[in-house]
């Protein structure tokens, strides 16, 4: 009997051990993490309270923000749409730094371009061209961006859902995800938030969260969030049907990305063969690719002809439902 109770008594003492241990250990390599992730955690909030705070709804009167309400996207000028681009970009850029990196582009290839070709036009055409690339970053950061965001959108309203279901406001959702989500959509929700809690209209915030993320998912949960406050109804179970909504829509978009990544990897080997090639051609064999430099109209009518083609199968491999 006495030996059972001394072996008992061992096993015990070694789990106990054990766990002292291991929970000796997690503290000390996970002590620092923890820390870092909450004061990650803590900036990410306090630079969206700041930014809520800096945000020129503020400045706005109460008449110029219920025209905000009223007004079509295809009645905004291209300053306003370049700004939409920029956040739902997520870059924290300007328009002016923006136009900065466009300008320093162009001459960071003018100079090599026209140094290889001997030839002001060309190197004006190739700075011209290579120009716009920071604006091509821009859109894949913001279709980047997007398709994260669409990824976390049902779990999210589900989340909001159970929220709304627990007895907690449209608010307090909006923070429940906040707090429960990666970026990008809880910098975007909890932006919305604040923007309520320091006196915004919940309909203006809740466009404008629309507007900066740009995603078609989220205009149908506006939609949704603003008649549901305008006639009533339940939008706990509208919040469910939506997530599962947005789980096919995201499955069909995978699909189809998937049956048409053959066509957009054509495109691109289509798209950078011919430049590398004459780079190629003329750092090896200067000669022979001279007789093609003193006809820039060759040229031009070659980056015509990619620009056409590049077009063309974009037109094919994307299109929206």
């Amino acid at each position: 009997m006495s030996l059972n109770l001394f072996v008992t008594s061992t096993f015990l003492a070694a789990i106990f051990c054990v766990i002292a241990v291991y929970s000796f250990v997690s503290d000390l390599i996970f002590r620092d993490r923890q820390r870092l992730q909450s004061r990650i955690q803590d900036e990410v909030c306090g630079n969206q309270r700041e930014r809520a705070r800096r945000s020129i709804l503020r400045s706005l009167s109460q008449e110029d923000l219920h025209k905000l309400i009223s007004t079509a996207d295809d009645s905004r000028t291209w300053q306003e749409k370049l700004d939409d681009l920029l956040d739902q970009s997520g870059l924290q850029w300007s328009r002016n730094q923006l136009y900065s990196f466009c300008i320093g582009v162009a001459i960071s290839v003018f100079i090599p371009a026209l140094f290889l070709s001997k030839r002001f036009s060309i190197g004006i055409a190739c700075g011209l061209i290579c120009s716009v690339f920071p604006f091509l970053y821009v859109r894949f950061s913001k279709n980047k961006r997007q398709n994260t965001m669409r990824a976390q959108l049902a779990d999210a309203f589900e989340l909001m859902s159970s929220t709304l279901r627990a007895g907690q406001s449209m608010t307090q959702s909006l923070q429940a995800v906040a707090a429960d989500f990666p970026a990008p959509i809880s910098e975007e929700f909890l932006l919305c938030s604040e923007q309520q809690n320091l006196g915004l209209d919940p309909e203006i915030a809740m466009r404008q969260l629309a507007r900066r993320c740009g995603i078609i998912e989220l205009k149908i949960f506006v939609v949704a969030v603003l008649v549901q406050r305008q006639v009533g109804g339940n939008l706990s179970e509208i919040l469910q049907g939506l997530a599962h909504i947005v789980r096919d829509r995201f499955r069909i978009l995978g699909l189809i990305e998937t049956l048409t990544a053959e066509g957009r990897l054509q495109a691109g080997v289509l798209m950078a063969l011919p430049p590398f090639l004459l780079i190629v051609m003329i750092v090896m064999n200067r000669e022979y690719t001279q007789s093609l430099l003193d006809c820039p109209s060759l040229l031009y009518a070659m980056g015509i002809s990619m620009l056409l083609g590049w077009l063309w199968i974009r037109k094919i491999v994307n299109f929206d439902f």
